[in-house]
């Protein structure tokens, strides 16, 4: 190729990167389901942020904080892989519409209890554990899914896109929820959390979806969940990239179920300040979701996950010794942007790979990585900030998560041409080596 012809295809123009960064939006089902999640997940913000408040305000501990986030994901590790088997044997659609209306309802109960002033912390457990439980079979479903709305072409920046989405809710979420917490109590965040799963049950409704052909097994739920497991561990560059994902969820992401206390004894900015302090981590994780949305390839995805996994430990490991508000909202974008990358490009070189028959149960295992993995580090940063208090808590996890960044990075040269012959065969983006499906996808 000539030079010329070589820098434009490096630097596109700018209306073709709008082009691409909003790709997966010419799919109608995709803009009703964009829509219905943006106004729901505002909601889901809302309520974890004043859920984590109103469990600090009963309770004033820093092991209870860490408890209801281990109650609230532990079945998402536990139930996952039955998630992933449903959801590639099942109607994706219909389980999704299920799911989202079960979570409609738990959040009006929890609403219900706070406004009328019953509520207690062993409600909030159960609510929070029945929660989990649909968790565990709507993630799967809902990962799935995006590849049935848009086909392979638009999937990866329909992933970069729902991760924009879900980013965007994380900034609006914790401020309204800080305000109204502050104001008006934790009850009305619930009911509105509760409000918003109209709009995405509405948008699902709505959709005109070709069902797809759903593998017929004669084998057992259980023999497809070993199958799926079976992938995952003979697959290196999947296995490494669950193995890097799930140490960052257990190590580092306790930070954010720690964060009241970080808001109110260390940075005195109480509700109002857990809302900014959230905000400004969904800010950063909003412009690294958005930075793959501009991507139309997978090449060098894999130095991007090694690179923003050494960012998150070396942003919060700043964070952990701020005791100045500003400062640490100043420290949470880049906290926020790197973890998001990281997630965000480690969920489109998995889907890149994995074939579509297995696509439900992978994206299980990959639901237990990173959301399954969270209630052992909850529950551990919950037990250890207790005793040692938040700061040094936070500040191991994060020198434990550049530690894996590195490993991760030494490994990356093995598993190369392994990751190059998954997705060439996956056919991703048409398969051409010029969309980035070379050798160096895992650069």
């Amino acid at each position: 190729m000539n030079g010329t012809s070589s820098d434009s295809a490096q630097e596109p123009r700018p209306e073709r990167k709008w082009q691409i960064a909003m790709g997966a939006l010419r799919h109608r089902n995709f803009q009703l389901f964009f829509g219905g999640q943006l106004i729901s997940l505002i909601g889901t913000w809302m309520q974890s942020v004043a859920q984590s408040w109103l469990v600090y305000r009963l309770t004033g501990s820093a092991l209870l904080l860490g408890s209801v986030g281990f109650a609230s994901q532990i079945p998402v590790f536990l139930m996952a892989p039955f998630g992933g088997t449903t959801a590639d044997r099942a109607n994706r659609h219909r389980v999704i519409i299920a799911t989202q209306t079960l979570s409609m309802v738990l959040a009006c109960i929890l609403a219900g209890l706070t406004l009328s002033h019953r509520v207690h912390v062993w409600h909030i457990f159960v609510l929070a554990s029945m929660l989990g439980v649909v968790n565990a079979f709507d993630i799967p479903a809902r990962q799935a899914f995006l590849v049935d709305m848009v086909g392979k072409e638009d999937l990866m920046n329909a992933i970069a896109l729902n991760s924009s989405m879900f980013n965007g809710a994380r900034i609006i979420g914790p401020a309204v929820a800080g305000v109204l917490v502050a104001k008006i109590g934790e009850g009305w965040c619930f009911f509105a959390n509760g409000v918003t799963y109209i709009a995405v049950i509405v948008g699902l409704l709505m959709m005109g979806i070709a069902c797809p052909k759903h593998r017929h097994s004669t084998a057992s739920p259980l023999e497809d969940i070993i199958e799926g497991f079976r992938f995952v561990r003979n697959t290196a560059p999947i296995r490494a990239l669950l193995l890097l994902l799930g140490l960052v969820s257990l190590v580092g992401m306790p930070y954010t179920v720690l964060m009241p206390i970080f808001a109110d004894r260390i940075l005195h900015g109480g509700a109002r300040g857990l809302g900014i302090l959230m905000g400004a981590t969904g800010l950063g994780a909003l412009l690294g979701a958005l930075t793959l949305a501009f991507r139309s390839g997978v090449r060098g995805l894999g130095r991007w996950v090694a690179l923003a996994c050494g960012g998150f430990g070396v942003s919060l490991l700043l964070f952990s010794f701020s005791d100045k508000f500003w400062v640490s909202v100043a420290v949470l974008p880049a906290v926020g942007f790197s973890m998001m990358l990281q997630m965000a490009c480690s969920n489109t070189l998995i889907q890149a790979m994995v074939p579509d028959q297995l696509r439900g149960r992978v994206m299980a295992v990959y639901s237990m990585m990173f959301m399954g993995m969270a209630p052992f580090g909850a529950f551990l940063g919950g037990a250890l900030a207790n005793k040692f208090g938040a700061p040094p808590t936070v500040a191991t996890g994060a020198v434990a998560c550049i530690i894996g960044a590195i490993w991760f990075g030494l490994h990356l040269p093995k598993i190369r041409v392994e990751a190059r012959q998954l997705i060439i065969a996956q056919a991703v983006g048409g398969g051409e080596p010029a969309q980035g499906m070379t050798a160096r996808a895992l650069e």
